[in-house]
């Protein structure tokens, strides 16, 4: 399956009530909760982070001082671009909003190309001596009930396919990364405009500690998120409420149950989207749903509402939940799929993460597509900076990186979005999941392998499912 501050409250809750010509919702608190209002055309992730804290000693550098890059945003797109520009050699400086460590409103799976992503990035062994839980298969369960575990592969010679983890835990491993080794890092800079030349992006402008600072280079990076400062500015976002999901999730402690796989259940109350529980260190899991949002628009749906729901009556989790207890408040948050492209380059700059709308189709995951903007990002801009040449046409060479690597997988798992939106399709391969190894095998080897998609979209895997043993 990007902040503006807001007050949380401690059970908001998402409506559909958004308007077709407007982004699709802007949250707004009421004696309820939360609910959805018409806005103006700017994308939003509600339930931002906690305030902006500064550094104790920013050590701001002087704005004359020109820069490889800036990368604006210190999130896994962003580390991502900066550790690899480092490790280039080229001149990066990293800003961020926030003081690390600071929360982020997420399901916390990490993926098989997350974990691919981090042992390039060279900082996968540093997550071991982290709070995690790793993985090794999924849960899945049908509209009908049917319960289908699908283990993965265990080795002592191999990492675990995913890992889940807190994202307070699990970007502040990468953001120290990244600090260490770019040139200048400053925390609790809250971006409030690009510096322009004609059409070129040549730097930033914004607030660190009161004072406003500029700061230039040849090539500026926007990895602030989706509904960011850059993409705002540079008219980089997309409103298409098909290809936007709307999520919430919260944290329980004490679910029954749990085993080291993370669990998608296609629950008849919560399609055409799915309820989530991914289990945490210690008893405790992130639990959630997801729905595209112009689905909760047709069917006029609650999230908040339907999640309590299942968790109180649905015969598959009630039980598992009588001795839960909700230990924080409920987050929402928007998440812009990749199966609508914007614009991710330009002259001088390029947009990566959830900033250049990254997020999976099909599983609403955000990280592994952003760590792997952040190699094509800095794969690219090391090219242009060599050439002195950070126009348009060269900075484009991002895109292509990106897309020869993420395109095939994008739309793939775009197909599968639309395929499980019906109740016997997916009460057949779940229950087929259940008995059949070979389904079993199929689904296991996409878990690791993201080329593997592609078999499960295809129509003949379905009637393959019907009859394999």
């Amino acid at each position: 399956m990007p902040r503006a501050k807001k007050k949380s409250t401690e059970s908001p809750a998402v409506s559909s009530e958004v308007s077709k010509s407007s982004p699709p919702m802007k949250v707004e608190e009421s004696k309820s909760g939360l609910v959805a209002v018409k806005t103006a055309p700017v994308p939003m992730v509600v339930s931002p982070p906690a305030q902006s804290q500064p550094m104790s000693s920013p050590s701001v550098p002087s704005p004359s001082i020109e820069y490889d890059a800036i990368v604006l945003g210190g999130g896994p797109s962003g580390s991502s671009t900066t550790i690899f520009l480092s490790k280039a050699g080229k001149k990066a400086l990293l800003l961020d909003k926030q003081k690390f460590p600071r929360d982020k409103t997420c399901g916390d799976g990490i993926s098989g190309r997350s974990v691919r992503m981090l042992t390039a990035l060279g900082v996968y062994d540093d997550f071991k001596n982290v709070e995690h839980q790793d993985m090794y298969g999924v849960t899945f369960s049908s509209p009908n009930g049917t319960v289908a575990p699908v283990s993965s592969p265990k080795s002592k010679n191999e990492s675990p396919p995913g890992f889940v983890c807190r994202r307070e835990v699990f970007d502040n491993v990468l953001f120290q990364n990244a600090k260490r080794l770019a040139t200048k890092t400053i925390e609790g800079f809250v971006g409030t405009d690009l510096i322009m030349d004609g059409s070129k992006v040549v730097g930033v402008k914004g607030m660190v500690e009161g004072k406003e600072q500029t700061f230039r280079a040849k090539v500026v990076v926007g990895a602030d998120g989706a509904g960011g400062m850059t993409s705002r500015k540079l008219n980089a976002y997309h409103n298409d409420e098909d290809h936007l999901c709307a999520g919430i999730r919260c944290y329980y402690e004490n679910v029954g149950g749990m085993i080291d796989q993370i669990e998608l259940h296609f629950v008849k109350e919560a399609l055409p989207g799915y309820f989530w529980i991914f289990p945490l260190p210690n008893g405790k899991a992130n639990v959630g749903i997801g729905m595209v949002v112009s689905d909760m628009k047709k069917k006029k749906v609650n999230l908040q509402k339907v999640m309590f729901d299942i968790i109180a009556n649905n015969p598959t989790f009630k039980d598992r939940f009588k001795d839960a207890k909700r230990t924080t408040e409920v987050k929402s948050w928007l998440l812009p799929f990749a199966s609508k492209r914007v614009k991710m380059s330009g002259d001088g700059y390029v947009l990566v993460g959830d900033a250049a709308s990254l997020i999976d189709p099909f599983t609403g995951e955000g990280i592994g597509n952003a760590l792997t903007s952040g190699r094509a990002a800095s794969t690219a801009i090391v090219e242009a900076l060599n050439k002195n040449d950070v126009s348009a046409a060269s900075l484009h060479k991002y895109e292509d990186l990106l897309m020869a690597d993420i395109e095939k997988e994008v739309k793939d798992n775009y197909k599968l979005q639309k395929m499980v939106k019906g109740e016997f399709l997916l009460n057949l391969i779940v229950g087929r999941a259940k008995k059949s190894k070979y389904v079993q095998g199929v689904i296991s080897n996409a878990l690791i392998n993201p080329d593997a998609h592609s078999t499960l979209s295809d129509p003949l895997f379905v009637f393959k499912a019907l009859f394999a043993p």
